[in-house]
């Protein structure tokens, strides 16, 4: 008996050192004496040891921070900028046999990617575009990486660090240009109370008995103050008729 029982209790052992459990969002790419066989999960799988290798790959969504880069635009601006990236992989058997690490690779990739397409702008493109350069990051991205079985889901410039200058002529640019809007504001505010202020005088001309309505319209909105001593021009018509009397 004690012989027949150590070696089913190896067998026993290896048994279970054998199952493997593989969650729903892992893959399992299976090696059989160094050769490809098969992509396993989710579920139970059985990795013989010593004549089967496994190696597990996450499906999830990975959020790759990108370091901050030194990029020179295309008008010789000095800045630094960093971005994230989301990816995932949809070929976990390309994901090992084609790049011997998928998110190195990728993170290399994108801080490649990055500086050679924000060397290509103009410093003024590159604040006011984001969106733009974000889905030609990703279309790059997704390009390079769908050989190794990853997908660039999104890519987004997080940060631009300007020098301390250019912070100092982007400010009074900016501030220019709010002046040049008020100046703008107010010459069409002056334009159109000149166009109102000449079709109230076209209608006013056309019937002079209007002028003393508003004369007195005026003066009962000078006379809600007391305090004020009011001086009222009167018509030269409202006193015809008396003088004409004497």
């Amino acid at each position: 008996m004690p012989g027949i029982s150590m070696p089913v209790l190896i067998i026993v052992v290896v048994a279970l050192l054998s199952i493997k459990i593989i969650t729903e969002y892992d893959r399992m790419v299976i090696f059989v004496l160094g050769r490809l066989w098969k992509v396993g999960g989710p579920g139970p799988i059985i990795i013989v040891p010593g004549i089967m290798q496994a190696q597990r790959v996450s499906l999830r969504t990975v959020v790759l921070d990108v370091p901050s880069q030194d990029v020179i635009t295309k008008d010789n601006i000095s800045i630094k900028v960093n971005a994230v990236l989301y990816f995932r992989v949809i070929d976990p058997q390309k994901a090992v046999i084609q790049v011997e690490n998928y998110i190195y690779a990728t993170s290399q990739l994108a801080q490649t990617t990055l500086r050679s397409v924000l060397g290509k702008l103009e410093m003024d493109d590159l604040l006011t575009n984001r969106e733009k350069i974000n889905a030609e990051l990703q279309q790059i991205l997704d390009v390079h990486t769908e050989p190794w079985g990853v997908k660039v889901s999104q890519v987004e410039v997080k940060n631009v660090d300007l020098p301390e200058e250019m912070q100092r002529a982007i400010a009074k640019q900016a501030e220019a240009e709010r002046e040049r809007r008020a100046k703008v504001i107010h010459a069409e505010g002056e334009l159109q109370a000149s166009e109102k202020l000449g079709q109230a005088a076209r209608i006013l001309s056309e019937n002079p008995a209007s002028i003393q309505l508003r004369y007195l319209q005026t003066l009962s909105e000078i006379a809600v103050d007391k305090n004020s001593t009011t001086i009222f021009p009167v018509p030269i018509d409202l006193i015809t008729p008396f003088l004409k009397k004497n």
